[in-house]
This record gives structure tokens, C-alpha cells and sequence, in this order.
């Protein structure tokens, strides 16, 4: 979820909250940019008991320090572990589910690990949310990030604002979930100018726990071969399952193949 007022913040604050307390959720919500005390007093202002809440243990606020953060370094194995242990933490209280709110505006610093937030992003759809009663937003500043590193972030989401979808007119590769079987699909250009994406989505990749994955390539209109090697070396670190099933494999692929087959291992091309 993007925004680039705090009226805008607090109009998208109050609503996903609401529903969530209404619902008999638990509501947990990680700051950043904003200071805890103003998020229940933001709540509070627009007609949200916000402090009964808190004393059921119905909301929590914390800060990015104390999750995304916590050991002063980002680490996406230790976030979809926090995750998990969130979930079952608001079943053991009664809870109904768990709804989440994280501030991503640490993701502009220069912080450890913070090359790993595009990574994360991709994974947590398959890894968190296919797998948990878990409904979470990520509160994107516009004010505090790079628009072109927003736009990658964002497209990153299966669920967005709208305002978000249009991805900025941003050109280079874009990667995302595929909303059926478990998988990735890259889009636009995968190639030098675009190797910071090529390496977060190739570690998502690798990481997956899932056994059978997919990688659909139709989108692409560029790739090369630092680019494949990179989806190569991805399938062949993977933990578990099957070679790597690459569907819409651009022409460049399957001639680069045919020179270096060695960078076919682990991979399964549809045929052209």
C-alpha cells in the first residue's frame, strides 16, 4: 500500500484496523518512520477504541527494530519465521487471525541485509500468506523511497493500491508471484542494467521451499547471459523437488542453451 500524505496514511490505518478488531483479529502493527504512540492516537482520533485494544492485547505496536530489524540486520529466513510464530501467538490467545501493518520506509537505508527486502517480498506470498490466516499490508512511503526501488517493491505484491499497479512508468524488470501454482514471473528486461533485480528474484527463487516451482518468462523481452546463469546457479541451490519448470522461455534462452548447456541443470524448458 503506497501513500504520500499522512492523512492518506491515516485513512488507510483506520480502515484495514477497523476491520480487523471488528472481525475478532489481531492487529499488529510495525512502525518505522511514524512513532508508535501516534498510531493509536491516530486511531483513537477517528472513533477507534485503540487503548481498549491494546489492553485486551488486541493490538500491538512495535517498531521495525524489534522485527523486521531485530538483531540490527534484515533477514528474510528470520521474518517468515517471526510470521509464523505471530499467527500461532494469536491463536493461542483467541484470536480469529492476525492482520499486520509494517512500515517499509527502512527499506531506503542503509541498513544490513536490506538488499534481501526485494527477496523477502517475493517469498512471503507463497511462504506466509498461501499458508496462514494472515492478512498484512506494507505501507510504502512515496516521500521516503527511491521511486524506482518503489516501484520494483511494490510490483512485487500481488495485491496492491491502485495507485501502486500502474508501476510509475518504471522500465527493467519487474518480478512477482504467479497467483496459481507456486512460482515466479519475470517481466521487461532482465539483463546488466536490472541486476539488482535479477539477483533478489533469483534468490527468491533459490530459497523457495515449495517442491515443484515454475518461472514464467513471458514477459521478458530481454535477458542475458549473466541473467540465466544466475536462474541456473538459483535452480541448482534450490532445497527440495523437481528441476525448475521455465515456461515462455524468450528465443534468447534456447539459443543460449544450445552454446551453454551446462546452464541448463536444474531447469525444465517448455519447448518454443
Amino acid at each position: 500500500m503506497e501513500y504520500s500524505s499522512d492523512d492518506e496514511w491515516a485513512g488507510h490505518l483506520v480502515a484495514f484496523v477497523r476491520a480487523g478488531l471488528e472481525q475478532g483479529e489481531q492487529m499488529r502493527y510495525f512502525s518505522d518512520a511514524t512513532e508508535p504512540d501516534r498510531v493509536t492516537r491516530t486511531l483513537m482520533d477517528r472513533g477507534v477504541d485503540a487503548a481498549a485494544a491494546v489492553r485486551r492485547g488486541q493490538l500491538v505496536v512495535a517498531t521495525a527494530d524489534e522485527t523486521y530489524l531485530a538483531g540490527g540486520r534484515f533477514d528474510p529466513d528470520m521474518m517468515v519465521g517471526l510470521w509464523h510464530e505471530a499467527v500461532a501467538a494469536a491463536a493461542a490467545q483467541g484470536f480469529r487471525g492476525l492482520r499486520a501493518i509494517g512500515e517499509m520506509s527502512w527499506g531506503g537505508r542503509d541498513i544490513s541485509g536490506v538488499g534481501r527486502l526485494l527477496e523477502y517480498e517475493l517469498r512471503i506470498h507463497h511462504e506466509v500468506f498461501e499458508r496462514l490466516p494472515l492478512r498484512a499490508w506494507c505501507f510504502y512511503d512515496r516521500r521516503l523511497l527511491p521511486r524506482d526501488d518503489l516501484s520494483v517493491l511494490v510490483g512485487a505484491h500481488l495485491k496492491r493500491s491502485a495507485a501502486g499497479s500502474a508501476g510509475h512508468g518504471r522500465r527493467g524488470l519487474s518480478a512477482a508471484p504467479l497467483t496459481g501454482p507456486p512460482g515466479f514471473r519475470w517481466a521487461g528486461s532482465a539483463g546488466y542494467e536490472s541486476r539488482r533485480v535479477v539477483d533478489s528474484a533469483a534468490a527468491a527463487l533459490a530459497a523457495s521451499p515449495v517442491q515443484e516451482i515454475i518461472l514464467d518468462l513471458s514477459g521478458l523481452d530481454h535477458l542475458d547471459v549473466a541473467a540465466l546463469a544466475r536462474i541456473a546457479d538459483a535452480a541448482r541451490r534450490r532445497p527440495t523437488g523437481p528441476p525448475v519448470r521455465v515456461l515462455g522461455a524468450p528465443p534468447a534462452l534456447h539459443r543460449m542453451l544450445r552454446l551453454f548447456p551446462e546452464l541448463g541443470a536444474g531447469l525444465e524448458v517448455a519447448e518454443q
